[in-house]
């Protein structure tokens, strides 16, 4: 089946292209956009205005009656740029302003609206089922996190994957978030950059034998420092202590999935601590 009107690419889709066109597999289909495998690479179709991620590729109008298992095809049009996101903090400073403004935003978590997931770890407000007894998990990443203790981190991030429903499940997207900040971080040097290297290999290997593919997939993203580009702007907003922008993005991540965007803004805050 081909799809058209091609709006944007993210880098990783845009590098799956033969000729112009990426051929992918269905591997689940939503209400408002589907996951592809392509040659072994896990992307994601959506809409128009859908938040830009690497993996991603935006079409004017989503395709009805996809189903699993289904062929697809994506004419890329000729001189569209990829999506790539920006490069994080560079400097001591400006992770030190990154760390700064998480707290803050922390401890903002009830003006960004009724959290969801994790965002109730975050917000200080008790779990909802399924994730009622996830609290204490969050609760020693975090505390890894701030005691830069890579090996520590890793135990308790494998002891939440796979946490939830849904393709992304909660507890992957929190272990995520964290790591996206610890990655961040550490390209400045403000923390063990070889350790939590380490510690994110133990994650991904972990990943593969406990949670979805296509969450496996995401999860090794964020892994390395890289996400959805509200995040990327989170991080960048706070790391030159601009509170405003940050706030902004902080909200337009929360409009994320049902709930993946606060779980990942929980595990982004708990991960950028020390």
């Amino acid at each position: 089946m081909p799809l058209g009107n091609v709006t944007g690419i993210g880098w990783r889709a845009d590098a799956a292209r033969r000729d112009g066109v990426v051929h992918a597999r269905v591997l689940a289909a939503l209400s408002a956009s589907l996951y592809v495998d392509a040659a072994g690479e896990v992307l994601w179709i959506g809409e128009r205005e859908a938040t830009p991620h690497a993996r991603a590729i935006h079409v004017a109008a989503m395709p009805e009656g996809c189903k699993v298992g289904a062929r697809v095809s994506v004419a890329v049009p000729r001189g569209l740029v990829a999506w790539r996101p920006a490069d994080g903090p560079a400097t001591a400073e400006a992770a030190r302003a990154l760390r700064r403004g998480a707290a803050r935003l922390g401890a903002r978590a009830a003006t960004l609206g009724p959290p969801r997931g994790f965002g109730g770890w975050l917000a200080g407000a008790p779990l909802a089922f399924p994730l009622q007894t996830a609290g204490g998990r969050a609760d020693t990443l975090a505390r890894a996190c701030a005691a830069d203790d890579p090996p520590r981190a890793a135990e308790a991030a494998t002891a939440l994957l796979g946490l939830g429903p849904g393709m992304t499940p909660a507890g992957d997207d929190f272990v995520g978030g964290a790591f996206f900040a610890r990655a961040l971080l550490a390209r400045t040097g403000a923390c063990d950059a070889a350790g939590w290297r380490d510690a994110a290999d133990a994650v991904r290997a972990a990943a593969a034998r406990l949670t979805h593919p296509i969450g496996a997939a995401l999860l090794g993203d964020l892994l390395v420092g890289e996400g959805w580009a509200a995040l990327h702007d989170l991080a960048a907003a706070l790391a030159r202590d601009d509170e405003p922008a940050a706030l902004e993005a902080a909200r337009r991540l929360t409009r994320l999935g049902h709930s993946s965007g606060w779980d990942l803004l929980a595990g982004f805050v708990a991960g950028a601590r020390g």
